[in-house]
């Protein structure tokens, strides 16, 4: 029986190495979410909406990149060129991400113009975190695609973006 005890504590104690070592694997995938051009076409407070037209979805987490967690309650502001290829209010929206950081996007493909790639670009803002400017560049014929936006916390790796926490345009803070 004491045999089968220690075969059974060695098990649990397996079980939990395993278990904190895939937990601290994930804890450092999440590096921060590359930054990119905010774009001359950027005009803040964009309507609350989780639909700006349909056959593209563009869902994803809102996370941290100091552990992964997620973060609710982030705002998160989307505008692309419409179908003419012009930005206009039709195609701008406001979500928030849940309280599992979850965020969803119904909208159009994406299209191009002048000489950039078909893009959707995003502006990320939630209290205790850097900024983030960014952009999705989907993939040819695709319905949808999965993007984590993974955010700085404020304080943390303190110049690593290059101070561009600095140049977001935030709602209310002014705008071009």
């Amino acid at each position: 029986m004491a045999t089968f005890r220690h075969l059974l504590g060695s098990l649990f104690l397996l079980l939990l190495l395993v278990l904190s070592a895939s937990t601290c694997a994930f804890a450092g995938s999440c590096p921060p979410t590359p930054w990119d051009e905010i774009g001359p076409f950027y005009r803040p407070n964009a309507p609350v909406r989780g639909s700006i037209g349909k056959g593209y979805l563009l869902s994803g987490t809102v996370r941290s990149s100091a552990d992964c967690s997620p973060i609710p309650n982030a705002r998160i502001e989307f505008w692309q060129a419409g179908p003419d290829g012009r930005y206009d209010d039709a195609y701008r929206a406001t979500v928030y991400s849940d309280r599992k950081g979850h965020y969803r996007l119904q909208t159009i493909p994406a299209v191009p113009y002048a000489n950039r790639p078909p893009h959707i670009h995003i502006l990320v803002d939630v209290k205790n975190f850097e900024g983030l400017v960014t952009q999705h560049y989907p993939k040819r014929l695709a319905k949808g695609a999965q993007l984590d936006l993974v955010l700085v916390p404020e304080g943390k790796e303190a110049g690593k973006s290059g101070g561009r926490a600095d140049e977001l345009i935030r709602p209310g803070k002014g705008s071009r």
